[in-house]
This record gives C-alpha cells, structure tokens and sequence, in this order.
C-alpha cells in the first residue's frame, strides 16, 4: 500500500468537517473535480471506501471515520513539526506563528485570518490546530507568537485575554433514544453516559468534567475518544453515541438535521475562549497584535 499525500488526508478531514467535498474543495483552493479525483486516490491507495453521500451530504463511512481520526494525529504532528521548524528563525513583523484549540482553529480562526490577510496582504501566518494544552507548549516555547484556547484554567506565566464565552451542547445522532426525549436529561443522566470525547488535554473535554464536579457528578469513562471534532461528529451521527461539542462546532449538523440537541435541564456548560501570548501587553510581532485585536472584536 502506498502511503497517503497528507494534502490528501487534510482533504478528507476538510470534507468530515463541513459535509461536503465541493466545501472542502473551496477551502483548500482546489476545484471540486479535483478534490473528488484526490478522495477516489486516496480510497483506491487505502483500499477501503472513506465518503457516502447521504441526503444530508458526504459523511465518512465507519472506516472512514477511523482515518479521519488518524489523519488528525498526523497532521497535527506535521503541523507541530512545522511550527517547530519555523522557530528555528525569527519572526518577522509580516509573520505571525498561531496555534488555537480545535474548535477556535476550525469555526473562528478562519474569519480572523481572512481579516487580517485584507488588512496586510503581504503577511505570512502558519496556523497550527492542538488541543489547548499544546497551546500552551507551543506559545511558552515560542513555537507559536500567538495561542487561543478553550480551557477553563488559565496558563500561569503567559498574558491572556478572553476573547469570547462559547458554550457546550450534548448532541446524539438522530436514531439515539436521548433524540426522541422532549424533556431532556438530567446532568446525572450526562455524567452516567459513556461520551465520545475529546482526549484528555482537550479544553472541551476539561470544560465539561469542572462543570460536571461543581455539580458533584463525576464523568463515566468515554466510550471512544478522538482528537478531531470532526471525528466525533461523524461519529456520533452514525450512532456511536452521545457527546458534548461546542455549539460553533456542530450547527450545521443541527441545522441540516444529522445531529439533535439533547437539552441538558439542570446543568449549563459555558467556557471562556482566551488568547494567550508570551510578555507585554501585546504580542510582539505586529501581526500576531493586529490578529488578536481582530480576534477581540
């Protein structure tokens, strides 16, 4: 078996996470013909079919999901190796080193990047998605000039903003008895559940055990854990079972119907969403600044 392109691989996450090959497509800058033509590459040097369509879109079939989260373990290596690499020289002030938790990198970095890139064209940015404590490597190492994470517990050592408040949601796939209870679940119900979560490290995953303590509930241990979103959500629609996302994270699958929100009736789970920088009031490349002014907005 030959091994897969990582481009390849990034593309097939990219199509787990908006549902679509010719969305993926668009975000990788390529056309959708050709996206398809990397996806039917990839399942022929796999030797296992990866996408169905579905009248909801192009999901992962259950091999599928299986690479997408192994996907996600290399190519953060390979974005850590990158960033590690870019550290060996320093930043210039059109450069900017950033590295956000999964959800801020995949729903929100996006929006601030494209700001940035039409306020100063000419400025190089590397972005690196972890789980928040790789963030927080990654900023106190200097690999990253910038971090973003979603943990409820802040770095000590390191200058931080809150930049918003996000909020976790329970979500099953749409054949899971929880999606048919019109009264919800009580958070002893939550905590009793076996979840497919995030791995440990992840600012998701903390954020819904701290909530869970407050109440003097203690979390089951995780049916499966992943260390994509889109691996978990993919997961969770094919009925794996429930899990507990950021509601940035999963409202097109809501809205489009492959997941269902599972009203959790006596506990609310929100997290502060903080950037993270090393000194000073500001970052100190000028670009890594702009984009956390932008970021704040």
């Amino acid at each position: 078996m030959r091994a897969p392109d990582p481009e390849s691989l990034r593309l097939l996450v990219g199509v787990a996470a908006t549902g679509s090959v010719s969305g993926a497509a668009r975000a990788a800058g390529l056309s959708q013909q050709a996206a398809s033509a990397r996806m039917a590459a990839l399942e022929r040097d796999l030797g296992v079919p990866l996408l169905t369509r579905t009248s909801h879109g192009t999901r992962p079939t259950e091999a599928g999901a299986l690479v997408v989260e192994w996907a996600g373990e290399l190519l953060a290596a390979v974005d850590r190796f990158t960033s590690a690499a870019s550290a060996l020289r320093p930043p210039g002030r059109g450069s900017v080193r950033v590295a956000a938790s999964m959800t801020i990198a995949e729903q929100l970095a996006p929006g601030w990047i494209t700001g940035l890139r039409a306020a100063e064209p000419g400025v190089r940015i590397e972005l690196t998605a972890a789980n928040s404590v790789a963030v927080v490597e990654a900023v106190r190492s200097g690999a990253a000039d910038l971090g973003f994470v979603e943990t409820p517990d802040l770095p000590s050592g390191l200058e931080h903003r809150t930049i918003a408040t996000d909020e976790l949601v329970v979500v099953v796939g749409q054949g899971h008895p929880w999606a048919r209870r019109r009264t919800g679940v009580t958070a002893a119900e939550l905590a009793a559940a076996p979840l497919v979560a995030r791995e440990s490290g992840s600012g998701t995953r903390l954020a819904l055990e701290r909530a869970l303590a407050d109440a003097g509930l203690a979390p089951a241990e995780p049916a499966l854990e992943l260390s994509t979103t889109a691996a978990i959500r993919s997961t969770v629609a094919a009925g794996a079972g429930p899990a507990a996302l950021s509601i940035l994270a999963v409202r097109e699958q809501l809205a489009d119907g492959s997941l269902v929100q599972v009203r959790v009736r006596d506990l609310r789970v929100l997290r502060p969403l903080t950037a993270i920088w090393r000194g000073g009031a500001e970052p100190s490349s000028a670009a890594a600044a702009r984009l956390l002014r932008l970021a704040s907005r």
